[in-house]
Order: structure tokens, then sequence, then C-alpha cells
């Protein structure tokens, strides 16, 4: 548990750093920070409170969908918006291309590692996760089909609101699922101590 408490943490801490540096990299976002930033743009809130926000709505439409939080559901929610907001004033935009792309770079390897430690710690997926399986689980279709429409959707909102869409958001989308493949494995829960956490 102890091991897992530590993993679920740093994971999060890492996922809030990691949305600090794909926002000042400046080339454009993931569909949900897309989304943060177009609430942003219209309403002045800070970006974590934003983030804050967002899960919490996306929490309570889990109720029709049956979904349960667990411990690390209810923590991603809190503590990510905490530490973008804590972090933001540190890091500044570049001023060059090659400083905003390895801001880029920085910002997409990060999340993957960051997926990879609270998602291995195994305490409960994250709001937007929570959202995709449940409308899997409550219509039967497949996970590619409603993960893409819900990318695909929050990512029209945001733009819409403002949110910034460009090379980065076409970057995060190509290489974030085969980083989290690399990454995952490395600090998922031994086999054993797995069953245990999912019982």
């Amino acid at each position: 548990m102890t091991r897992r408490l530590v993993q679920l943490f740093i994971g999060l801490a890492l996922y809030g750093v990691a949305i600090v540096l794909l926002v000042r990299a400046d080339l454009g976002l993931d569909p949900w920070n897309v989304l943060n930033q177009g609430v942003v743009a219209k309403t002045g809130w800070p970006f974590g409170a934003t983030v804050i926000g967002i899960g919490a709505l996306l929490l309570l439409v889990w109720i029709p969908l049956r979904q349960r939080p667990g411990f690390g559901t209810i923590a991603n929610i809190i503590l990510v918006g905490l530490v973008v907001d804590w972090v933001m004033p540190f890091v500044a935009t570049p001023a060059g291309l090659w400083g905003k792309a390895l801001l880029l770079v920085a910002g997409v390897v990060t999340t993957a590692v960051a997926t990879g430690c609270y998602l291995g710690a195994a305490m409960g997926p994250g709001p937007r996760d929570g959202l995709m399986t449940g409308v899997v689980a409550r219509t039967g279709w497949s996970v590619r089909i409603v993960r893409t429409a819900i990318e695909l959707t929050v990512l029209g909102i945001g733009w819409l609101l403002g949110g910034k869409v460009g090379v980065g958001t076409v970057v995060y989308a190509l290489a974030i699922g085969p980083l989290i493949q690399v990454f995952l494995p490395l600090f998922a829960l031994p086999r054993r101590e797995a069953a245990v956490a999912g019982a």
C-alpha cells in the first residue's frame, strides 16, 4: 500500500507538471487541456482550478453511468489542479521555437510517465478515463469509438471557447499511446499484488 500511495502521488504530481509544460510550450494542447484552456479564456479562472472544476463535473456524470470512484480518482481531481497552479508561475514560455519544441516533448514524455505511475498504482481511474469506460459499459460500443468521440467533442468545444489547437495537439495524439505502452509496464504492480488491489 505504501508503494501504491507514493506511486500514485508522484504520478499525479508529474501529471500536473506535464500540463504546465504543454501549456507553456504554446504549440497546441491535448483535447482535455484545450477544453481547460478554453474555459480559462472565457472565465479568467486559474488553469489548475479549472482542471479541478471540470474533473468534479465529470465525476457527477459518473452517477448515471454507475461508475464508482476510487481513492485515486478523487486524488486525481484535486492534486493535479493544485500542482498546475503551484508550478505554472515558475515556468515561462520560451521565446524561440526550439525552446517551445523542447517543452512540448518534455510535456508529452512526462505525461506518459505520469500516466504509467498513477494507472500502475491501481487505485482508481481518472475522471476522464472513468467517463470513457462508463459509456462503453452502458452502450456496448467499442472503446475506440467512444474514446475518439469523446476526444473530438472535447477538442471541438475547447477550440470554440478559445483553447489552442496546433502542432502540439497532433504530436500528443500520435506519441502518447506508444509512450504509455512503454512506461506503463515499468510502473505496473506485480501480478500478485495487482490481483489483491483489484479485489
